[in-house]
């Protein structure tokens, strides 16, 4: 199995990345062409369904950066990690757990979120 922390760490980065082009070239790289995304407010299918919501939350969070917390966790093919939403020179305004499901090239296939704390008005 691919390792957790390394697939964790290209999940938040593609979040992290600001340039549309180089976010779709990431989703493209570690992202299944099926890839789905689902978490209690929004879903997205494919990459580039997943870089709209990424851009949409960009827009909607400006200065923000996901971080990860703690150690990410894996077996058979699935990660689990949890992050937090801090904006510049801040404390956190959100954070979830994510649980990965990787397809058999080791790309990500399919990612459920849960949002442990949401911004109010979000």
């Amino acid at each position: 199995m691919t390792n957790a922390a390394h697939v964790a760490q290209r999940y938040i980065a593609v979040w992290n990345e600001t340039d549309p082009d180089r976010r779709l070239a990431l989703l493209v790289e570690h992202w299944s062409d099926d890839a789905h995304y689902l978490d209690p407010m929004v879903q997205a299918n494919g990459h580039a369904g997943v870089n709209a919501l990424i851009d949409a939350v960009q827009q909607r969070f400006p200065n923000c950066r996901f971080i990860l917390q703690g150690t990410p966790d894996g077996h058979n093919g699935r990660v689990r990690f949890s992050w937090s939403l801090v904006p510049a020179g801040a404390e956190p305004i959100a954070g979830g757990t994510d649980f990965i499901r990787l397809a058999a090239d080791g790309r990500i296939r399919s990612v459920s979120g849960f949002l442990d704390r949401v911004p109010e008005g979000a």
